[in-house]
């Protein structure tokens, strides 16, 4: 829960500093339910979710001991047997892949522009046999409670930039304080 719980906090902070995008097909116009059937409807939510995660991987380090030995590019070997420290955070920001890493663009995700990206650049649920086997559900929880918040509710900045503050789980030093009123 606590993954899933930052993962929210980041989404809403990023649609409440970009309102435009909560104007973009983000909720369901009149509506006042979400349907399972409704999440496959909202590939903009999507693409948003995505983007936060990608800035604000839950888990922004993971470990994985090395099971054979590995030659890396420039020839050095990770011997079989070590712990090696893998920097997910450190991987959805590096510029070789993201073009302006800081800044907020859920249109990376469109289907047009992830076709040439490696799939192990985006890893906010670890990847290979040892990922998460929550995704699927946290995505779908994440969609439900984003869209019903959208659908009954306008998410306003409260105040300044929040400062990461990386530990087991990526948190805000001091919290995300954001501000809901009810759509009219």
């Amino acid at each position: 829960h606590d993954t899933t719980a930052s993962g929210l906090s980041w989404v809403l902070y990023h649609l409440a500093k970009h309102p435009a995008y909560t104007r973009k097909k983000v909720s369901l116009a009149h509506r006042e339910a979400v349907e399972l059937d409704d999440l496959a409807q909202l590939p903009f939510l999507t693409m948003c979710v995505k983007e936060s995660l990608r800035l604000h991987p839950p888990v922004p380090v993971i470990s994985r001991r090395v099971t054979q030995d590995i030659v890396v590019p420039d020839g050095r070997v990770i011997p079989k047997g070590m712990i090696c420290l893998i920097s997910v955070f450190g991987t959805h920001h590096n510029p070789a892949v993201w073009p302006d890493p800081e800044v907020y663009d859920p249109f990376r995700f469109d289907p047009e522009n992830v076709k040439e990206r490696s799939p192990l650049a985006f890893i906010p649920f670890s990847a290979g046999p040892r990922n998460c086997i929550g995704q699927a559900f946290a995505m779908a929880e994440m969609k439900v409670v984003l869209a019903l918040t959208l659908l009954r509710f306008r998410v306003l900045l409260d105040h300044t930039e929040p400062r990461r503050k990386p530990e087991l789980v990526m948190r805000a030093e001091g919290g995300l304080w954001l501000r809901v009123e009810p759509r009219s």
